[in-house]
């Protein structure tokens, strides 16, 4: 896409389109991307990014992340803040999967170690995680013990013995987003996601068997802090989220607020799909409790699939999760809106921080980062493609500019429809093996859709993030063994 002309350059990595650039928006537009990065993203981003810069009671700017593309309402890789008293809370700046994140583990295992297991752990993986559309998880629970679970998060698993204590200090919100409220939830949205609980979906979600080697270390004391300290050390990533029972719940609430918006506030949007609804009215209540059930969900979700995986270690390689050090580094979120403190003109505000697609990054020393982490700042993770590679970055003290937001992953630059045109799954299965990278899939369609080629470097993503001040760079992973959902 040609850069529009109204864009201009505030700094290698940063683009701001100004109010006048369409009627209504309130604050300007700020996009995160080097010149290449920039003149890549497609229109859709421009669209979109502008209109949510017309929401009401939005503050200083409507961004955009550097893995930015087209999404539903927000671009994927979106961020605005919203005054927590006069602001709006919309669906489409969170997502319909709510609370997609990452959650990293490392092992004291290296690559020499694990390839000759390679082929067993994955195949064994693709069994006990399931995948793909509708896949249904071992964890047989009721639909009111399902309620429960979505109010207590990973906590609920913990204490089922699903997962180790200190997996939750390990876990955004320790794994709990308060004020989670399973009355605001619909019988639906219980239907849906009570037997989904352990599972990976479909989709760009994955769980990954991965390398860091010798000389993509970039931070060696917060790779030391957050457990990086062998030569090719052997780690396990993977990203999923709320699966039909976020999409349901977004799904419930749009409707609401389409019905709300204009009759009951006044609201007028440029596009339908960020309906929305004032923050402090008992339609937007409604939806913060009820979202705050899918992000519990899938704090949940991740919980039972690291359990998952601590088990499928320690069948094929006859050894104790606890002797190989299996140990959460962290669990990462986006797709959320959370009230938080910001400074804003100059004082601290509470606000509501939408992130679609882009991921929270607290600096040193900030409130919510766990005490063993706070010296390096939050760990964020970022995915790749399953053939490129992945990242372990920190959150910077300059992130306050974006809200302490950063990317979430290499972002894509072509649809699924034309990566399945562009792209042969069985070919390109055997393609990775040859690299050395074994990769199982629900399909061969659903792998095609997935090809590194699909999306954007990743390098580039991180070099515009850590330029850009969001995030800075600690290790960068290589994918050695995949499980495509």
């Amino acid at each position: 896409m040609p850069i529009p002309p109204e864009a201009t350059r505030v700094s290698p990595t940063l683009w701001e389109i100004p109010t006048s650039f369409k009627e209504g928006m309130l604050v300007p537009a700020r996009i995160y991307a080097t010149q290449k990065l920039m003149s890549e993203m497609d229109r859709g981003v421009i669209d979109q990014v502008t209109n949510v810069a017309t929401l009401p009671g939005i503050l200083n700017y409507a961004f955009c992340m550097p893995d930015g593309h087209w999404g539903y309402g927000f671009p994927i890789g979106g961020v605005a803040a919203m005054d927590a008293e006069r602001g709006v809370i919309s669906p489409g700046g969170i997502g319909f999967d709510v609370n997609c994140g990452m959650r990293l583990v490392t092992t004291n295992l290296t690559y020499e170690e694990v390839r000759p297991h390679l082929k067993k752990l994955v195949d064994r993986l693709f069994d006990r995680v399931p995948a793909g559309v509708g896949s249904t998880g071992f964890l047989k629970i009721s639909h009111d013990e399902f309620r429960t679970v979505v109010q207590e998060g990973a906590r609920w698993c913990v204490e089922n013995h699903f997962g180790w204590r200190e997996d939750l200090e390990r876990t955004e919100e320790n794994g709990c987003i308060s004020g989670a409220d399973a009355t605001k939830i619909s019988r639906k949205a219980v239907e849906r996601g009570f037997n989904q609980i352990g599972t990976l979906g479909s989709g760009n979600h994955y769980l990954e068997i991965q390398v860091a080697r010798p000389g993509q270390v970039f931070d060696e004391a917060a790779a030391r802090a957050f457990g990086i300290t062998l030569p090719n050390q052997v780690v396990v990533m993977f990203h999923c989220g709320s699966r039909g029972f976020g999409h349901q719940v977004a799904t419930d609430y749009l409707r609401v607020f389409l019905k709300v918006m204009q009759k009951n506030y006044g609201i007028s949007i440029r596009d339908r799909e960020l309906a929305c609804a004032p923050l402090q009215s008992p339609e937007g209540q409604d939806y913060f409790a009820a979202m705050k059930c899918a992000i519990n969900m899938s704090f949940a979700n991740r919980q039972v699939i690291l359990h998952r995986i601590r088990e499928v270690f320690s069948d094929v390689l006859k050894r104790s999760p606890e002797d190989m050090e299996m140990r959460q580094v962290y669990d990462v979120a986006h797709n959320t809106a959370k009230l938080e403190r910001h400074v804003v003109d100059g004082r601290h505000r509470k606000v509501l921080v939408h992130r679609k697609g882009a991921t929270r990054a607290f600096g040193p020393d900030m409130d919510g980062v766990p005490d063993r982490f706070k010296a390096h700042g939050q760990p964020v993770i970022i995915g790749g493609s399953m053939e490129t590679g992945s990242y372990l970055l920190a959150g910077s003290s300059d992130g306050g500019q974006a809200f302490f937001s950063t990317a979430h992953g290499s972002g894509r630059t072509m649809s699924r429809t034309k990566a399945r045109k562009r792209f042969h799954g069985k070919r390109l299965q055997k393609e990775l093996e040859a690299r050395g990278i074994y990769v199982r899939s629900v399909s061969f369609a659903g792998l095609a859709e997935e090809a590194g080629g699909a999306y954007k470097d990743i390098d580039e993503v991180i070099e515009a993030t850590q330029r850009a001040g969001l995030s800075r760079r600690v290790v960068r992973f290589s994918p050695i063994g995949n499980v495509k959902g």
